[in-house]
């Protein structure tokens, strides 16, 4: 899953939510060295919905439709796809605006500045200035992070053109998200409640 659904995950625990939203950029076992309880919780958080996400069966069936053309990046590809599914049928996950909830979650980020890694540091602006998790919402707003994300890559990804595949092939991918995602979330939950 990408950044919008990370944080989504998280319930509503804020340490929680920027453990989650860091997760990526975060490496090592020795996290209680460099952050709080709830924010290594998160970043917890993070690794074990990557690793259900990366094992569940729906979602390798979206990853085969694209390895032929995209290789190792078709995860990465899915989960821009997932994120745009949820932001658009946002309003059947959440009570509150996907605005309000992007708003609150970036006036989040820019309160805690002070123990984000410095790769987050300076996306922030961007994500910002773009509102990336509302943009995320229209298939524009996809294929912006996308071929963003290509051209960072050291590789010809190719993700610049997987506005193409995910229009091709919409219907389908947006029934895979719809029925991967409540499994997720309830697995988010259980882990949650447990850790």
């Amino acid at each position: 899953m990408n950044f919008l659904a990370h944080v989504y995950l998280s319930g509503n625990d804020p340490q929680l939510m920027i453990g989650n939203f860091i997760g990526d950029f975060v490496k090592g076992r020795n996290l209680n060295d460099r952050y709080n309880a709830d924010i290594v919780k998160g970043i917890e958080l993070h690794r074990a919905i990557d690793e259900f996400t990366d094992q569940h069966e729906v979602v390798l069936n979206s990853k085969v439709r694209l390895r032929p053309k995209y290789r190792h990046y078709s995860g990465v590809i899915v989960d821009m796809y997932y994120d745009h599914f949820l932001a658009k049928n946002w309003n059947d996950f959440h009570d509150i605006s996907l605005q309000s909830f992007a708003s609150q979650f970036y006036a989040l980020l820019k309160e805690n500045e002070s123990i984000l890694p410095k790769e987050v540091l300076y996306m922030m602006p961007y994500m910002i200035k773009g509102n990336w998790f509302v943009n995320y919402a229209q298939k524009d707003g996809i294929h912006r992070a996308l071929t963003g994300m290509s051209r960072r890559t050291s590789f010809d990804s190719k993700m610049d053109e997987a506005i193409e595949d995910l229009s091709k092939h919409y219907t389908l991918f947006e029934n895979e998200f719809l029925d991967f995602f409540p499994s997720l979330k309830t697995f988010s939950n259980d882990w949650i409640k447990a850790y």
